[in-house]
């Protein structure tokens, strides 16, 4: 067995699949998928519309419940979680990184990175709070609200908030989606340090060879399966493989 074989799973999934709907409507979003994603690195997720990303994330994370098959965060099976149970796990051992950025608009920047904190009961840790917030680039702005903030600084404080309970896996799902080509790189620069530096495991789901090319690995989704996997592969080496795909005319 390899040393990198040897790196404990942040996420696995195995055998997973999730239908929606029954009967003559049902569409299956995953079929079969099996994979493990390891602690320490940076996974993206690509595919063409439909293919399955965003469900892929959703039954990683717990968000959603699979059909069939198994997803462990670390040694846990959620599917032996309640709702309670799920929700005490994503609160406390998962980050969230959303393209809408989904800040509370008439909370600071400071109240809207703690607010997982908060919600689970627990006082910030005032020297990682500050380290936090240096890594991400808001010192001296951490009293403005979201309104005045430009678009790349909003997700800077969605990537604070997700990383200040010091979650297992961070899911950023289309994290640069809304941000201009400049801004973008700032986020995925920052996304990839905190990686390399904090030893995070990050999942991103996203459309742009460029965003996946900051990843270890891409893993590429079609039909509900995942049919490729490429490391250390640059943005034109992953176009390739997602015009083999069919992507650009999903």
């Amino acid at each position: 067995m390899s040393s990198h074989q040897q790196i404990p799973e942040a996420v696995s999934l195995i055998g997973v699949g999730r239908v929606h709907g029954k009967g003559t409507a049902a569409v299956t979003a995953l079929s079969d998928v099996t994979v493990g994603i390891h602690r320490g690195s940076f996974t993206a997720v690509m595919g063409p519309s439909g293919s399955g990303k965003s469900t892929f994330l959703q039954c990683a994370a717990g968000l959603d419940r699979p059909t069939s098959g198994t997803v462990r965060l670390g040694e846990t099976d959620l599917s032996g979680l309640n709702e309670t149970g799920l929700t005490e796990l994503r609160r406390e051992r998962i980050g969230f990184v959303f393209q809408a950025f989904n800040l509370m608009p008439s909370l600071t920047v400071l109240e809207n990175i703690t607010l997982p904190l908060r919600l689970a009961g627990r006082k910030a840790d005032r020297e990682w709070l500050a380290e936090i917030v240096r890594r991400v680039g808001l010192t001296g702005r951490t009293e403005h609200r979201p309104a005045e903030l430009s678009g790349g600084q909003q997700q800077r404080v969605a990537i604070a908030r997700a990383l200040v309970t010091r979650p297992e896996v961070v899911f950023a799902d289309e994290p640069t989606g809304a941000l201009d080509t400049v801004t973008a790189k700032e986020v995925l620069v920052l996304l990839r340090d905190t990686v390399d530096t904090m030893g995070q495991t990050v999942v991103m789901v996203t459309h742009d060879p460029v965003a996946a090319s900051y990843a270890d690995e891409v893993l590429f989704l079609a039909d509900g399966r995942i049919t490729d996997r490429l490391a250390g592969a640059s943005a034109e080496r992953i176009a390739d493989r997602m015009t083999h795909l069919g992507a650009w005319a999903a």
